[in-house]
């Protein structure tokens, strides 16, 4: 049976723009629709060809809630709720401090009705996942400000998998989990590329992926991602608490992670008590090469203590990171002696929701203490000059990475060859740099390009006026920040 996701993707938007009209938030009716779904595929679990025995009660489940109407199912869809939330397993987190934010019985019996059409569990994976990313994508375009800006496109996150090349025998780590996707298509790779056994298959579910989540609300929809992939267990691998409060004292072999975009750790934020909160100034911890207010530097950091001797991680980063001064320089140079920084992919424009955003992957393993540099050189891969994606019209998808993978060299990145070259290929965008030409630079600045950019020289190129003035605002905002962080710690 073909399954067409865009139209059933449509229709699940077309359901959530029923419940806009009942003043609540975009998170918020994307949130209650997934509750539905989740019961209706619980439900669907317990009958052919499945029949598995669900730990859902008959009197809380989907059938128990569809059969009804006007305020019996309001009220039963609200003791639905309040009931599941008291689960001694991963229903507990799942439902946690949920509420009925439906307040229309007609309209919560229209999205129940619309549900019940749909047979959710011969979709196959992938077109369920796909469609659940669908609706996360349109939360971002939805949403104004806040992390769904920074949602990081499937296309990345799946050739950035295939270059680590995770096995059964990694321990793989999200500190900033989100919505789980960097962690479910690692667990889709390991369980599609190597041949596992039974046990292999049950170790891949509880020993392999884990994740940690400070916003209460993204974990619960990362428990549900994991339902709507089968990865489903008694007891979930998400923790729900501020990574970066301490070291946790686990080791993780593989790190994969978009930490939060904002600029200072005094964001507000919603705690697992569902109260909210803000973060403190800063983070002093005494494995932390210093003490900064950044969010990016502090994860970075704390990536660092996370990852085992001689294992990788990799970590989406804004552009400041890559060329500030004073705590940026700090961890740039602690970076470059601690770990082997081996590679640097600029990437383009357009891909996230806040268009003008400019970011970067950096590649790096930990090493032993040592009194040189870990780091010999560094490769960059600017796939961000004269490349122009947005997100309707021309979305970066895999191809546009096929030539990063290769010249990547995923069978040995100490075997790397050039695609740039000065005289015959100067806008080819492989290129490395040594140690010695980066220290030579002014503040060991990272942030290097050398291809020609074509929109300087053709003002039709030029990107909108809007995004131009989102640029000079962000940068006025990165360097208020820079001054006011330096003014604190002189007055300290």
């Amino acid at each position: 049976m073909t399954i067409d996701k865009d139209q059933i993707s449509w229709k699940i938007w077309w359901l959530c723009s029923i419940l806009m009209d009942d003043w609540i938030s975009t998170s918020d009716y994307l949130e209650q629709i997934t509750y539905l779904i989740f019961l209706k595929m619980a439900f669907e679990k317990t009958k052919a060809p499945y029949n598995e025995k669900s730990k859902i009660p008959e009197s809380l489940n989907w059938e128990s809630l569809a059969k009804l109407d006007w305020d019996d199912l309001e009220s039963h869809y609200r003791h639905i709720l309040e009931e599941l939330a008291k689960a001694d397993w991963m229903l507990g987190l799942i439902f946690r401090k949920s509420q009925n934010k439906i307040s229309d019985p007609a309209k919560l019996k229209r999205v129940v009705n619309e549900i019940w059409k749909i047979n959710w569990n011969i979709l196959w994976v992938d077109v369920k996942w796909e469609i659940y990313e669908s609706l996360l994508a349109k939360v971002g375009e939805d949403t104004k400000s806040g992390a769904w800006q920074y949602f990081t496109p499937r296309s990345i996150i799946r050739i950035i998998v295939e270059v680590l090349n995770p096995s059964i025998d990694d321990t793989i780590f999200d500190p900033c989990c989100g919505t789980w996707g960097f962690l479910l298509e690692a667990h889709d790779f390991i369980l599609k590329k190597w041949n596992l056994d039974k046990d292999e298959q049950k170790k891949l579910k509880t020993e392999v992926v884990f994740g940690q989540e400070l916003v209460a609300w993204t974990a619960r929809l990362a428990v549900m991602n994991m339902f709507l992939h089968g990865i489903w267990e008694n007891e979930s691998p998400i923790e729900v608490w501020d990574s970066l409060i301490k070291d946790p004292g686990k080791r993780y072999s593989l790190i994969l992670t978009n930490p939060p975009f904002g600029k200072k750790s005094t964001d507000s934020f919603t705690t697992a008590d569902w109260k909210i909160a803000k973060n403190d100034n800063s983070i002093a911890r005494d494995d932390f090469w210093t003490t900064t207010s950044n969010k990016q530097l502090n994860f970075v950091q704390h990536i660092h203590t996370l990852l085992e001797i001689n294992w990788t991680a990799w970590v989406v980063l804004p552009d400041n990171v890559l060329f500030e001064w004073w705590a940026w320089e700090i961890v740039r140079k602690k970076l470059l002696h601690n770990c082997e920084l081996h590679t640097i992919v600029r990437l383009p424009t357009g891909i996230f929701y806040a268009n003008w955003v400019k970011a970067n992957i950096l590649f790096f393993q930990k090493k032993k203490a040592s009194d040189t540099p870990q780091t010999r050189e560094v490769w960059f891969y600017d796939l961000r000059t004269n490349n122009h994606f947005s997100l309707k019209q021309n979305s970066l998808d895999s191809l546009h990475l096929e030539e990063f993978k290769t010249c990547y060299n995923v069978a040995n990145v100490h075997d790397r060859k050039e695609t740039y070259n000065k005289e015959t290929n100067p806008e080819w965008r492989w290129r490395k740099f040594t140690l010695d030409e980066i220290i030579k630079r002014d503040k060991t600045n990272l942030d290097i390009f050398w291809i020609k950019d074509k929109a300087l020289e053709e003002s039709e190129n030029l990107p909108s006026p809007e995004i131009i003035a989102e640029e000079i605002i962000t940068d006025l905002q990165n360097a208020l920040e820079m001054f006011s962080e330096i003014e604190g710690d002189l007055k300290s």
